[in-house]
């Protein structure tokens, strides 16, 4: 039997799906990306983005990314000092990394590095007139350069930065 032209295109178009084709989809798996084109992708953000601001940290500022976030970091801290080990913690550096890191922020003359006065064993940095100019004229640079950069996120920033804060605690949680 033969189904006149304008049934056929009312029942193409009454809303139902296509033969074959479940009418409730909310049960299927997502077909989205997998787990090592997820990393891959962090992965390639991450290190884009990171060789963007320290090239423009280098240029404008005369300071690597590690430089900078030491340095922010300091003058973030209470009375623009903090310990090596919670600037370790804070940047993701080793005990020797930072040790260096600082030791060429000290040779700049942009921090000093003083014992703890309660325990000797302590050795806290601390920001200098020169560094605090400095991490002040940089974070204009970082933050602006990061902010435009992100922007590529459009409305699905708040998801991502959710989503990403997720997987870092579980990252951080032990098995």
């Amino acid at each position: 039997m033969d189904i006149p032209m304008d049934q056929h295109l009312d029942r193409v178009h009454d809303g139902a799906p296509p033969r074959g084709v479940p009418r409730d989809v909310r049960g299927l798996a997502a077909a989205g990306p997998s787990a090592p084109e997820t990393w891959l992708r962090i992965v390639q953000v991450h290190d884009r983005i990171t060789r963007r601001v320290d090239s423009a940290l280098h240029r404008q500022h005369g300071l690597s990314l590690t430089g900078f976030e030491v340095l922010r970091r300091i003058a973030e801290s209470p009375g623009e000092r903090a310990s090596m080990g919670d600037l370790a913690e804070a940047v993701g550096l080793s005990r020797p990394g930072i040790t260096s890191t600082v030791g060429r922020l000290v040779d700049e003359g942009l921090v000093t590095r003083e014992r703890h006065s309660g325990d000797r064993r302590l050795l806290h940095a601390d920001l200098t007139d020169a560094g605090r100019e400095r991490v002040r004229a940089a974070r204009a640079t970082h933050d602006d350069l990061v902010a435009h950069l992100l922007t590529m996120l459009g409305d699905d920033a708040p998801v991502v930065t959710d989503a990403l804060a997720r997987v870092s605690a579980a990252a951080r949680r032990p098995h």
